[in-house]
């Protein structure tokens, strides 16, 4: 475990001084955390090293401490900070934070990593989605850290067939401290943030924190569009007693009003004279000054067809949550973590219809392209006939609740076992109201379900009407025992979850791929389904699934600063609502997606000293039943499919290097293969081939470091990351406008994406030396120093095809960034 003059030190970086803790904290809830704390190797203390620590449990782990987070660019999000770490790969969408990313790790994407906040979950209770805009200020997290290959036991999560990502808010000081910092930068950037601790309140030690920020900035690129983002947090913290127990119970409230990140085509060769720009017929850039493009002027009349920089992409996000600790006899513990969460958002994404005066069999609503309104528009007394186009995101709203609770009983100092139950409940509500545009083609309202167009009963029109539970259930249970003169740690744990899945879709299904047609009248609905046999009608469905997860694993010390490692886990992902919903059509009888397993092997070394931190790693994940989308012959359409078996193995490195009391060294690295077993279907008779092929849109090589130095007022660093090549699609097949004749000058793109490398660089001047004191600050920060054009990631996948033109999302510029910070 950390000494608590070394929690000190890292406090000491970020102006307030963090309440010191006697446990670390690297683990999902707080179980999970009292847990791990018996799990470590005796003698071998968690020391982090250049703000990096390597716990040294089975799981092949890593951690950030607040030193390294608040080196980084003020606001940023902790999944562009743990970029920094072996085997993951993120990729912001704008240089701040503020709109979103791409996240990796060994090949699993967003959807299939648990990311947690203080122990509760954050993935989409729908699509598993993870919304990287949406965390914590930096400023209040303490640590974050990364399980590479598996699960927590106790996990709440129907998605993770991989890694975890968890990060945890600090605690209050028991002194009065205030901060306040503001910031500016390329792009308009403007940042302010306030946090105020309350030190101890009452004799007993209650104390808290609370916090406001607001962050904009222009987008980009595309000449329109802002970012706007502001955060509300606060934090109570009652010790009890004086064995280690404690209560908190903390609140969180995000609101983004963006702009979405507009993707563009990946096209890079022969582009005729095509204009850079978001729409199909343009083409991507091959340089940061015609990156810096102007969108084309939209108007109302014309946003069907265009105007994808000016779509909106706004959210609300919030949650209550708590942790604790309660010491029941001198070898129990329970401890008990509920939360409440909050969503409302759309996805940047219009669906445009036009609308007209009559519809089927004389009801209102949508059949899926148009939609019919026969209501007087304008107010005027007058049935609108002039089809124009209408607003309409697709709306999710969410509440969440949940609680995890875990007793552990300490048989002996060296055997302990652990047992945990997990419940979550979600309600997703998905639906598709309509508003208006403004004349340079923005939408009236960012969330047109506030104030929806009605129709002439005063019912609202909308493309899609769905409701879904997700309910877990889990029990879990651990073991860790030491021997060998505590040498030896074997820790062994069974995780079984409970999925239930109620689906109730209020609309038509049209298609295999959740086509929908939403009308307004149960007579019209029945006579389109009496004229359309294939379609699926209004229903209800339950859907169940669940699976023992076993997981076991050992340490080994064979000296006094080097052990092994190994661990096995099985993990689970549950089909996503999406994947669901096809089996609604009625066209082709399609059975549920079965529940994708994986199994992860993890082994390797670690070395640990006062001044060196290092691990290297080799893993194996074999994942079944992979779910994909893929055309469907039958139904002529794509839907989820099963992809078969996937392979993948690599190896993951670092190590941190204290040179002296002035500076350190940290270096780390990946390698990655990754092996699809089968081939997939394209038509009734053919196959595309992707047997053998490598997965497209993970990179297979991955190096970085950073560099730190202390010198007096001045704290100076630098730090990048080497991405390597990317395929395209899951054939490994370079791109063709007419792929049946493929030449030298119907070539659209190379198979793979190109390497890129980014350099960021810090530096601050503490203000001591003018009287004032060292929590007061200079900072500068710049990102891509070297201004490296490159894609970041890609916004679509191009699946199996080599015709099927690639959406992408640019690599930010060159930025700068300001802070005056001031504490006491």
């Amino acid at each position: 475990m950390r000494p608590i003059s070394k929690m000190a030190f890292a406090a000491s970086t970020i102006a307030v001084a963090v309440a010191a803790v006697a446990t670390p904290v690297f683990a999902q809830s707080s179980g999970a955390v009292e847990f791990e704390k018996d799990i470590v190797v005796s003698g071998k203390a968690n020391r982090a090293v250049a703000g990096v620590d390597i716990p040294d449990t089975p799981k092949a782990k890593q951690v950030l401490n607040a030193e390294f987070i608040q080196a980084q660019v003020p606001g940023q999000s902790i999944n562009e900070t743990i970029n920094q770490i072996p085997g993951v790969s993120f990729a912001n969408q704008d240089p701040f934070g503020s709109q979103g990313g791409t996240l990796y790790i060994r090949g699993f994407d967003s959807s299939r990593i648990s990311e947690t906040f203080d122990g509760i979950p954050l993935n989409d209770t729908g699509n598993y989605a993870l919304y990287s805009n949406q965390m914590l200020d930096p400023e209040l997290i303490d640590t974050v850290s990364v399980n590479l290959g598996t699960t927590d036991v106790d996990s709440p999560t129907a998605s993770a067939t991989g890694s975890t990502v968890n990060y945890r808010s600090r605690n209050p000081t028991e002194d009065f401290h205030v901060r306040l910092q503001g910031s500016v930068g390329s792009f308009n950037f403007q940042r302010v943030i306030g946090i105020i601790d309350t030190g101890n309140i009452t004799a007993g030690g209650l104390r808290a924190w609370l916090s406001a920020s607001s962050a904009t900035n222009d987008v980009w690129y595309g000449g329109v569009g802002k970012i706007n983002k502001k955060e509300y947090n606060f934090k109570l913290y009652q010790p009890l007693g004086s064995a280690g127990d404690f209560i908190t119970f903390a609140g969180h409230w995000n609101q983004n009003r963006n702009f979405s990140s507009t993707s563009m085509p990946l096209r890079t060769l022969n582009t005729n004279g095509l204009t850079v720009g978001s729409g199909s017929g343009n083409r991507f850039p091959t340089n940061f000054s015609e990156a810096y493009y102007t969108a084309s002027a939209c108007t109302a009349a014309t946003t069907g067809a265009s105007c994808y920089e000016r779509r909106y992409n706004p959210s609300d996000t919030a949650n209550l949550r708590a942790n604790s600790r309660f010491t029941l006899t001198d070898k129990m513990v329970l401890n008990v973590d509920p939360y409440l969460e909050y969503s409302k958002a759309n996805g940047g994404g219009s669906a445009y219809a036009a609308y007209e005066t009559s519809a089927p069999a004389g009801g209102t609503g949508y059949n899926g392209s148009n939609m019919y309104l026969g209501y007087d528009f304008n107010k005027n007394g007058v049935i609108d006939t002039t089809p124009t186009y209408l607003y309409g995101p697709s709306m999710t709203q969410t509440y969440r609740f949940g609680v995890m609770a875990s007793l552990r009983y300490e048989f002996t100092p060296n055997q302990i076992v652990r047992l945990a139950y997990t419940y979550d409940r979600g309600r997703h509500k998905q639906t598709g109201e309509l508003s208006t545009y403004n004349p340079d083609g923005t939408g009236t309202a960012y969330f047109p379900s506030d104030n929806p167009i009605r129709d002439v009963n005063g019912i609202p029109l909308e493309k899609r009407n769905r409701l879904s539970y997700a309910i877990l259930h889990q029990v879990s249970g651990e073991y860790s025992g030491k021997f060998l003169n505590d040498a030896l740690n074997v820790v062994v744990g069974l995780r079984m979850p409970f999925f239930k899945r109620n689906l109730t879709n209020n609309c038509i299904t049209t298609t295999a791929s959740t086509g929908y047609a939403c009308y307004n009248s149960a007579t019209t609905t029945a006579a389109v389904l009496a004229a359309n046999p294939t379609y699926g009608a209004p229903q209800q469905k339950i859907f169940t699934f669940n699976a023992p997860l076993p997981s076991a694993g050992f340490t080994l010390r064979v000296a006094p600063s080097t052990s092994l490692y190994f661990n096995y886990s099985r993990t689970l992902q549950v089909p996503g609502t999406d994947t669901l919903y096809n089996t609604f059509y009625a066209g082709k009888s399609i059975a549920a997606p079965r529940k994708e397993m994986g199994n992860n092997f993890d082994s390797g070394v670690r070395y640990k000293s006062s001044r060196i931190a290092a691990q290297a790693g080799f893993w194996y994940t074999i994942l079944s039943n992979r779910i994909t989308s893929a055309y469907d012959p039958d139904a002529n359409a794509s839907i989820y499919t099963n992809l078969g078996r996937v392979d993948r193995y690599g190896i993951d490195g670092s190590i941190s290097y204290k040179i002296d009391e002035h500076a350190s060294a940290y270096l780390f690295g990946s390698w990655l293969h990754s092996k699809i077993r089968d081939n997939s279907q394209a038509t009734a008779t053919t196959y595309y081939q992707t047997a053998g092929k490598f997965e497209s849109g993970i990179p297979e090589w991955m190096v970085g470091g950073r560099l730190d130095g202390h010198f007096g007022p001045f704290d100076l660093g630098i730090q990048g990351k080497y991405t390597g090549s990317r395929w395209e699609n899951d054939q490994n097949l370079p791109q063709y406008s007419n792929p049946a004749t493929p030449t030298a000058a119907t070539l659209i793109n190379d198979a793979k994406l190109k390497p890129f490398t980014v350099i960021d660089l810090n530096a601050k001047v503490k203000m001591g030396w003018a009287g004032l004191n060292d929590r007061t600050f200079l900072q500068l920060n710049v990102t891509n120093l070297f201004n490296d054009f490159h894609v970041a990631s890609l916004a679509s996948s191009t699946g199996y095809t080599n015709n099927n033109l690639g959406y992408v999302y640019m690599g930010s510029p060159r930025t700068f960034i300001g802070s005056i910070n001031m504490a006491f």
